[in-house]
């Protein structure tokens, strides 16, 4: 008994099967359309940090859990460790180097200096981005609401008291004057 196998071919390059290899990847980071040769299981963190030599964000727990790996893509927050760089094929992706204007600091992290809202600094690249991303949202009417919109990063050191203060400094528009008041 013989069987006949057939098998469809698509003339469509969007249907083409990416991978095991690299696949050509146009990644637009901080204004930056760079093309890329990635696999396409390769994060979106590791494209920052290996690819395109952007090591701000940080690689704390690689699970997702403690928020050091946050970035924008299309101004909503997400955990670059999570999330596959070829997803990102086409989105602005915003990172710590892009949060800045030129040589002027954001605003949040003025704030952060200023209200010394980091220990190791590990973690504050995340913060800030997921700081800046909270007052977006108007989710930092509160201090509770604060916590709670931040929960997913995680400092190691303990510097939520500061970290809070640094993000009702810049909701407040207080981020230039240093220790206001609380």
């Amino acid at each position: 008994m013989d069987l006949e196998i057939s098998v469809a071919v698509t003339a469509d390059p969007r249907a083409a099967t990416r991978g095991p290899g690299s696949a050509p990847t146009g990644l637009t980071v901080n204004g930056t359309t760079y093309l890329v040769g990635v696999e396409p299981r390769v994060s979106l963190l590791d494209a920052l940090r290996v690819h395109l030599d952007l090591t701000g964000t940080k690689k704390g727990c690689d699970q997702g859990t403690c928020g050091a790996c946050t970035v924008w893509v299309e101004g909503r927050r997400v955990l670059s460790c999570l999330t596959l760089a070829l997803s990102c094929e086409g989105y602005e992706v915003t990172t710590i180097e892009g949060l800045a204007d030129g040589d002027e600091l954001h605003p949040m992290q003025k704030a952060f200096i200023a209200r010394d809202a980091f220990q190791c600094g590990y973690c504050t690249p995340g913060q800030i981005m997921s700081a800046v991303a909270l007052l977006a949202e108007g989710n930092a009417s509160t201090d509770t609401d604060i916590a709670e919109y931040m929960s997913g990063n995680i400092c190691r050191c303990a510097a939520y008291p500061n970290i809070r203060a640094a993000i009702r400094d810049v909701r407040d528009g207080r981020e230039e004057s240093g220790h206001a008041a609380a």
